[in-house]
């Protein structure tokens, strides 16, 4: 999956299903079909006759449901799943969702995809008031908050909890006798409703979660809204009216799955459209088209028809070798680059390439693939990206925190260049990005967060504006 090479990594997937016979099954495939969103942990918990159990575990969803009685004790008619990836919070299994919750007069669990830019402020003074955290995520505050609050309801009391935290969120929780779901105000994280054959409900990151398990698409959750599903059925409210689409832009250039629609959206139909506007604003000399498996294929597929170029397969990727994101040292990385792509040098020797990736984070991957096409005989390798620099960092669910990471960040265009090894190199305009998505709104970029490209955040930073602002400092005097 995409994530296991760039080292630029989304937090999670969530799933989320209420009135199917088999629902623990059924949300096992539905995080199957999110596992490229998070391969670090896994979880299900669900829902049988009003009691709630959970299995949780660190790996890839197929590690942690290897033995089969795991899934089987599952029973139930709803359920909850999670396969995580963190950007807040330790490694370890205590942050492992759903985050299970036992109390006197009810059972919790919840699933975020997301992060709060005021957790700090919110932990600490939840910590001032007495209360007992069990993870180290910002996870657990939403909980945290829904049980201190004094409204009459409940559906009131998780309204009031989403209206103190702020960030990027999407949100599932699952109680006794009904499901939750949430977005941000902004719609940072995807979020989608579908319905199954059966009349049963689903709530998921992406469609193609929905397409795993024979759900019909209903419709993507809109920003600022509550969703509530029980046994009498479907229920929207909203939480909060300041709203404004700001749906994070790296989701149609690289994290999401091609299969996926997006507010109408498909995710290939945009990458390749990507490609071709990339191939109108950065046209080069050159004899092929060839795209860095698998997430840029469909960006050198549009690249290639529109500047009349061949498009050849350059690059071969190894569907078996470990996934090198998580390997602890910079050189293990690079050899697990290795292990991942080759070239194929009867396509590539002797020719001039024009090399499609979707975006450039630490350079590390850029420069070896540059060297693996120019060891095998590449004449040229022109590298296009089809996306703008990444000079900001992400605060809303990315774990690109610091412009230390961006290679972007510390170099000009010629000196990435430079560094890269490549004839040349130019990156898709903001324009491009936003003309190719198409969303039809008036929201500011088209609806998209494109601040990794251009500092202007949707949001206010609240605990991380004073580390951002020391950083912008330092660049400025540079």
């Amino acid at each position: 999956m995409p994530t296991e090479v760039k080292g630029l990594n989304e937090e999670c997937g969530v799933f989320g299903i209420w009135g199917a016979a088999n629902a623990a099954t059924l949300t096992y495939f539905g995080l199957h079909a999110l596992q490229h969103r998070g391969q670090e942990g896994a979880g299900i918990t669900a829902n049988d006759a009003g009691n709630l159990q959970s299995e949780r575990g660190l790996g890839l969803l197929a590690d942690v449901f290897r033995d089969p009685r795991r899934l089987a004790r599952l029973t139930g008619t709803a359920a909850v799943g999670h396969v995580r990836y963190a950007t807040a919070g330790n490694h370890g299994l205590e942050n492992i969702q759903p985050l299970a919750f036992n109390f006197s007069d009810a059972q919790f669990a919840l699933a975020h995809n997301g992060n709060l830019t005021n957790a700090r402020t919110l932990r600490r003074d939840l910590e001032a008031a007495g209360a007992i955290f069990h993870a180290s995520s910002d996870s657990e505050i939403l909980m945290h908050l829904i049980r201190r609050s004094a409204a009459a309801t409940l559906t009131e009391q998780v309204q009031e909890a989403l209206r103190q935290v702020h960030g990027g969120f999407a949100y599932l929780l699952l109680t006794n006798d009904r499901l939750y779901a949430a977005l941000d105000p902004n719609g940072l994280r995807p979020l989608v409703i579908g319905q199954l054959p059966t009349g049963g409900y689903v709530v998921c990151s992406e469609t193609c979660a929905l397409d795993a398990v024979g759900a019909e698409f209903l419709r993507d959750v809109q920003p600022g809204e509550l969703v509530m599903i029980n046994d009498q059925g479907l229920h929207i409210s909203r939480y909060t009216t300041h709203t404004q689409l700001a749906i994070c832009a790296m989701e149609f250039i690289y994290f999401a799955r091609p299969d996926s629609n997006i507010y109408g959206v498909n995710i290939h139909s945009a990458r390749k459209q990507m490609g071709r506007r990339l191939a109108e604003e950065q046209p080069v000399a050159a004899d092929i088209v060839v795209g860095v498996p698998n997430s840029s294929l469909s960006a050198a597929s549009g690249y290639a028809e529109a500047s009349g170029l061949p498009y050849e397969m350059g690059l071969i990727k190894n569907q078996y070798s470990a996934r090198t994101f998580i390997q602890p040292t910079q050189a293990l990385r690079e050899q697990g680059v290795r292990m991942k792509l080759s070239a194929v040098k009867g396509v590539v020797a002797g020719k001039r390439v024009v090399l499609i990736d979707d975006s450039i984070v630490r350079g590390t991957t850029s420069r070896r693939i540059v060297k693996l096409l120019k060891d095998a005989g590449a004449a040229a390798v022109h590298l296009r990206i089809a996306s703008p620099p990444l000079r900001y960092p992400c605060f809303y669910g990315i774990d690109i925190q610091s412009t230390k990471e961006l290679i972007a960040a510390q170099q000009t265009v010629a000196e990435m260049r430079q560094t890269l090894g490549a004839d040349s190199l130019a990156f898709l305009s903001e324009r491009g990005v936003i003309d190719a998505v198409g969303l039809q709104t008036t929201a500011p970029y088209g609806g998209l967060c494109m601040a990794y490209f251009n500092g202007d955040y949707p949001t206010p930073l609240y605990d991380y504006q004073a580390e951002y602002d020391a950083e912008v400092q330092v660049h400025t005097q540079k």
